[in-house]
């Protein structure tokens, strides 16, 4: 793995996410949330990096995971947001300076309702394929 390519992936989701999620996101995509965050809001930043090296080929294996929280009662919110980060990423990958991005697409969505009892919160996972250019 020539080099990772994460951090510069996870500043064009930022990039990507911030003021395209409609009004009740608005730019509240973090990679870390302050705190007493107004709700709801999307943190990133988790990301599992694995070496491809397939055919001669030096390129990386990511997968970010996109959260979405919200503390709305039921999941009727969550789900609207994830549904926009989707319609934003899926098999539409972000550019990035120095990379080419082969694949970007949806690995995994799950829902879930968060330990506080509160909050319900959607994980994202993308799974990118991403090589030098």
């Amino acid at each position: 793995m020539a080099a990772d390519p994460s951090l510069e992936l996870q500043q064009a989701l930022i990039d990507v996410l911030q003021g395209n999620l409609g009004d009740a996101v608005g730019d509240r995509v973090f990679d870390e949330p302050p705190m007493n965050p107004v709700f709801p809001y999307v943190t990133l930043g988790d990301c599992q990096v694995l070496p491809d090296k397939a055919d001669c080929i030096d390129g990386t294996e990511l997968y970010p995971i996109i959260h979405v929280w919200s503390q709305e009662k039921g999941f009727t919110q969550v789900k609207t947001i994830a549904k926009a980060v989707l319609a934003l990423l899926d098999d539409q990958p972000p550019a990035l300076p120095g990379f080419s991005v082969i694949v970007f697409e949806l690995e995994n969505l799950s829902y879930l309702r968060d330990s506080d009892g509160l909050s319900r919160h959607a994980a994202i996972t993308f799974h990118a394929l991403i090589q030098p250019s």
